[in-house]
């Protein structure tokens, strides 16, 4: 009897050790990617998408700004995130547009109501700067607006100003922390409010119109280009215009996902990622690169699978 409960712990014993490996097997085919909002539920579908020909790697989002699973990829923008990462780890698969927004039929948009901003307009109602200050208070429609913007590191916020060559603390109005959809939300409590967002943060996905209550502030662009952007023109009608017709009074930012060497799965997936991911940009909200640059990115990632060979 003594020694059949021997023989039966050490089966036990082996099962747990079995399970604990298989465990670790498991874990040690998933990779992580943290992403800022607007790019969530584009990586979503990748994953979705990759896992169908690929079932032996898992790819998972980082949950959490401090998610205990260090990442094996990070979507970055470009002008925002450039001084956070090695300029020669990261692929980049498309751009993101912000627009300047506030709340539809509030007292803000009557009052920018046929302002038309150019440039150095934009930079005069959202940044504070010894260069224009005195433009600014001439300008009394502006002086009584509140800016908002986004707050913590993934925020757009960072590239809109980096974009316009203003340093992100020279904001006017008050920062907004949490996600970049918070804005909407200020915007909606303030009828004075004005700020800019994403065109995945403002456009509805699903039915590709502008969310019902949000308006963009019109801009000082040829006619055809404005009808688009301004309320009449959907999402679609927007992503086309601006990849052929790219305006210094849109800020538009490339965006990219950095990668660590030597991880054969993550650059395969980064592989998939430009040959069949980039199908799924208009999708959500992003612009497609041109042809010239997609070619560059593409070029980097096959140099990188040959040195694995």
């Amino acid at each position: 009897m003594k020694k059949l409960v021997i023989i039966l712990a050490a089966f036990l014993n082996l099962g747990v050790n079995y399970s604990w490996a298989e465990g670790n097997i498991n874990s040690s085919n998933v990779r992580y990617v943290k992403a800022p909002r607007f790019a969530r539920p584009l990586i979503e579908k990748w994953i979705s998408e990759y896992s169908k020909t690929h079932p032996n790697v898992e790819f998972q989002i980082s949950k959490g700004a401090k998610s205990q699973n260090p990442s094996d990829l990070s979507v970055v923008i470009d002008n925002n995130d450039k001084n956070h990462y090695n300029a020669n780890n990261v692929i980049f698969f498309g751009e993101t547009a912000v627009l300047p927004i506030t709340a539809r039929s509030s007292e803000a948009e009557r009052v920018l109501e046929g302002k038309h901003l150019n440039n150095k307009k934009l930079k005069q109602l959202f940044f504070l700067n010894d260069d224009f200050e005195e433009d600014v208070k001439k300008n009394k429609s502006f002086e009584q607006l509140t800016i908002y913007s986004g707050s913590n590191a993934s925020s757009v916020a960072n590239s809109f100003a980096n974009y316009f060559g203003v340093e992100s603390n020279s904001f006017r109005g008050k920062r907004i922390s949490g996600d970049d959809l918070n804005i909407n939300t200020a915007l909606l409590n303030d009828p004075l409010g004005v700020s800019f967002n994403t065109l995945s943060n403002i456009y509805d996905l699903e039915n590709r119109h502008l969310k019902k209550d949000i308006s963009i502030i019109g801009l000082d662009l040829k006619k055809e280009i404005a009808n688009k952007l301004e309320n009449s023109g959907t999402l679609d009608d927007v992503l086309n215009i601006l990849e052929k017709e790219k305006t210094t009074e849109v800020a538009i930012e490339k965006v990219g996902v950095t990668y660590k060497n030597f991880d054969e799965e993550v650059n395969k997936f980064l592989q998939w990622i430009l040959t069949d991911g980039t199908k799924y940009n208009h999708q959500y909200g992003l612009l497609n690169l041109d042809k010239k640059n997609a070619e560059t990115e593409i070029g980097k990632i096959n140099n990188i699978l040959t040195l694995q060979k």
